[in-house]
């Protein structure tokens, strides 16, 4: 699978673009704030039908206009493609496949694997754990679709018992069966998020750990666990335990919705013992094991997007990482840089075709 060719019109900064990329390597060089960054984004937004970075839809539309229009030709078992993604002010996205539109964007997600690696992975490390968990339920939810629906299943439950708890408080009154309604299909669709999130990462660990040592020359080890209040406790029984409290603070404080991920280097978290080259070279390995797993559960090479890739990595540490790429896994890559010669002579040591558009 690859992308042939993008139009972007009012999309972020890009008033109107056209590219026909290769189909291994594409680079964009230029200044900061050309632009760069943004045309990944909008490669994203054809996959996954929103922005990597910014969650506000309408916010992604050109200062000054009322509408964008993403449209992408790719080329997937020798097949052509065409998607195009489109938001006007006070209307509802649209999404459309070789003119077919989409009823729910979720039946897309999947269709079009793609990984990015991008500085903004630091919020991994930095934020709390909604944007870890965002990560696992992401790649899971890309070749799961009964994973997928569960998932929005469960945090819609949450929401309605969060409403109820509120409900509660302001009228002042309680009312257990009602509430042991939603506990239960609470209960029945956290165990099975719960059990495909540890299996998930009982396959995805040792990838993981494998990327990490060719990043790092095996001078470091690292761990990422997995945290459920599961592990130890009932589902049934937490929600049990916790009603007094619910009722209190008015929302829903025990259940899948509160797991995370742990970062570790050594045995010591990563966020405050890992130096900054560190940190990014477990984002990257993170990253890169997504893209082995994804191509291993879809038999498709995924996209991968590399946003300013050599900036805060000693030069061993890029190497690693462009001898990684320097090999048949790899499908389409693109690529964001500020610097030309820099790009180019690292793109070389490749040995693969490839594409620069200066911005």
């Amino acid at each position: 699978m690859y992308l042939q060719k993008i139009s972007i019109l009012n999309f972020k900064n890009i008033a109107t673009r056209t590219f026909d990329f290769h189909e291994k390597i594409n680079c964009f060089v230029g200044d900061n704030g050309i632009g760069k960054t943004n045309i990944l984004d909008a490669i994203y937004y054809l996959s996954f039908a929103k922005s990597y970075f910014n969650p506000v839809a309408v916010q992604n539309i050109k200062h000054g206009e009322s509408f964008f229009v993403l449209e992408g030709d790719y080329i997937i078992s020798d097949r052509k493609e065409k998607i195009i993604c489109s938001l006007k002010k006070g209307q509802k996205k649209v999404l459309k496949r070789n003119g077919k539109a989409y009823e729910k964007f979720s039946d897309h997600i999947g269709q079009l694997p793609l990984v990015i690696i991008s500085p903004a992975d630091r919020d991994l490390v930095t934020e709390g754990s909604d944007t870890r968990r965002k990560f696992i339920d992401g790649v899971i939810s890309m070749q799961d679709k009964t994973y997928l629906k569960d998932l929005i299943a469960y945090n819609k439950v949450v929401s309605q018992r969060n409403a109820l708890l509120k409900y509660f408080a302001a009228n002042r009154t309680f009312d257990a069966l009602n509430l042991k309604v939603y506990d239960e299909q609470l209960s029945l669709l956290g165990v099975k998020i719960y059990e495909k999130r540890q299996d998930f990462l009982s396959e995805f660990t040792p990838i993981f750990n494998d990327k990490y040592q060719t990043i790092s020359g095996n001078k470091e080890q690292v761990n990422l666990l997995y945290k459920s209040q599961l592990h130890d406790t009932d589902f049934t029984q937490l929600l049990e335990m916790s009603v007094e409290k619910d009722r209190m603070v008015q929302y829903t404080t025990v259940g899948v919705h509160k797991d995370d991920l742990s970062f570790d280097i050594g045995n010591y978290p990563i966020k405050k013992f890992g130096s900054q080259g560190q940190q990014k070279s477990y984002l990257i390995a993170l990253k890169l094991a997504q893209f082995e797993f994804l191509k291993q559960q879809s038999n498709i090479v995924p996209i991968l997007l590399l946003d300013d890739i050599f900036d805060k990595l000693d030069e061993s540490r890029v190497s690693q990482i462009i001898e990684l790429v320097n090999n048949d896994e790899f499908g389409q890559i693109f690529i964001t840089d500020t610097h030309k010669e820099r790009t180019e002579k690292v793109i070389q040591r490749t040995n693969s075709s490839f594409e620069i558009f200066n911005l």
